[in-house]
């Protein structure tokens, strides 16, 4: 006895288990839809798309008793009217609106991936500035501390004999300098250390938020990822260069 023997009441009873079970999908109802004519006309009976909608789209909530009169009205008005469409139809609604949801949660977190990755991107640029800044004033210290040790110097030289022209310049430059030289050098020692533990400090936050981008930007990849799209794209693209293998 092949499977085309068995009576429509029997095939109707395996496809209602398979539905009730799990095991029947409405993908799988599609194509046995397709199959044949009989398996067809069996695939539309509403017991069948009812216990798929009960399943896949159970009800998110029941009417309370302290609802009130209008609520409880619109709900009895909508049950009335999804009884009047087929199961089947309302399937297929309440299967797109999800599928538009779904597709709304994907652009929601795409959109965040993305705010993340722009604001760690912010966050390296301004460490970037800092650093560089602070590279600059580190540069005029060194600076400044080179011309303080030329004064010093020049000081220590006044003292000895020197022809007349070298020493009116050494005097020149140690006129010029207005500050306590020793000081001076104290506080530009101290503000050398700072900068190189302030630059330390914007490098390590650097890497971590490197590291930290990196992973942002994964997560953007994978939020954007999507296997039809993907592969119909690559496809597109692939598709002259395999046509110039066929013809040579």
């Amino acid at each position: 006895m092949s499977a085309s023997d068995l009576p429509d009441e029997l095939w109707a009873r395996v496809l209602e288990l398979g539905a009730a079970s799990s095991a029947l999908g409405f993908r799988d109802l599609c194509c046995l839809a397709i199959a044949s004519r009989r398996l067809g006309r069996l695939s539309l009976h509403p017991a069948l798309w009812s216990a798929l909608l009960s399943r896949d789209f159970p009800s998110q909530s029941q009417p309370s008793s302290s609802s009130s009169t209008s609520t409880s009205q619109q709900q009895q008005q909508q049950q009335q009217q999804q009884q009047q469409v087929h199961p089947k139809s309302l399937y297929k609604t309440k299967f797109e609106r999800h599928k538009v949801r779904i597709a709304e949660a994907r652009r929601r977190a795409v959109f965040e991936a993305e705010a993340r990755v722009l604001a760690c991107r912010r966050r390296l640029a301004e460490l970037e500035e800092s650093m560089q800044a602070e590279g600059e004033r580190m540069k005029a210290a060194v600076q400044e501390l080179d011309n303080l040790e030329r004064v010093r110097r020049a000081s220590v030289a006044l003292n000895v004999w020197q022809p007349q022209v070298v020493h009116g310049r050494q005097k020149q430059l140690v006129q010029q300098c207005t500050v306590s030289v020793d000081s001076r050098v104290s506080d530009l020692n101290m503000e050398l250390k700072v900068c190189k533990q302030q630059i330390a400090t914007y490098k390590n936050s650097y890497n971590k938020e490197k590291h930290k981008l990196n992973d942002y930007e994964e997560a953007l990849k994978r939020a954007k990822y999507h296997p039809l799209q993907d592969s119909h794209t690559s496809g597109i693209i692939n598709e002259p260069r395999a046509k110039r293998k066929k013809l040579k």
